[in-house]
């Protein structure tokens, strides 16, 4: 009897993508097509990640999470960006911590990534993050504007 070989992490990463992919729309003539225009991914990287023999450059990971709905973190860790560990450690971080000083290149630093992809990444999901508290920061205010105006 032989064991099953060992997927490598590109074919787990495609075993969490592409389904997600399909789940949210990508099905059909063309689908990678739409995928690689959506996600900002030349079609023969979209290619090899539904083969599962390549993973994509870190910095599209987070257009993949938001064309699949998956979650960034479960992309990242899953392609090999961050460790589970430190993904952890960014969600339990005491929220009194948020609110310092502390700039993306010093918890990059602190959470140990040192690859130039892994950092852009971390930098691209750092400014991400900053523009939707912005957004929902701006969404509350125009709400509280509405809600006035509609009692005058």
């Amino acid at each position: 009897m032989t064991d099953a070989p060992t997927p490598t992490r590109a074919q787990r990463f495609r075993d969490l993508v592409v389904p997600a992919a399909e789940r949210a729309g990508y099905t059909g003539h063309g689908a990678k097509a739409r995928f690689s225009r959506d996600t900002g991914m030349v079609d023969s990287s979209v290619t090899r990640l539904w083969q599962g023999t390549a993973l994509p450059e870190a910095r599209f990971y987070d257009r993949i999470a938001e064309v699949t709905g998956l979650d960034l973190g479960t992309l990242l860790v899953e392609g090999g960006v961050l460790t589970l560990e430190s993904l952890q450690s960014l969600s339990e971080t005491d929220r009194s911590q948020v609110g310092s000083r502390l700039t993306p290149d010093e918890a990059a630093d602190g959470l140990g990534i040192r690859d130039v992809a892994g950092r852009e990444m971390f930098h691209a999901t750092v400014e991400r993050l900053k523009r939707l508290e912005d957004q929902d920061a701006s969404d509350r205010r125009g709400a509280d504007d509405g809600g006035t105006a509609a009692h005058m």
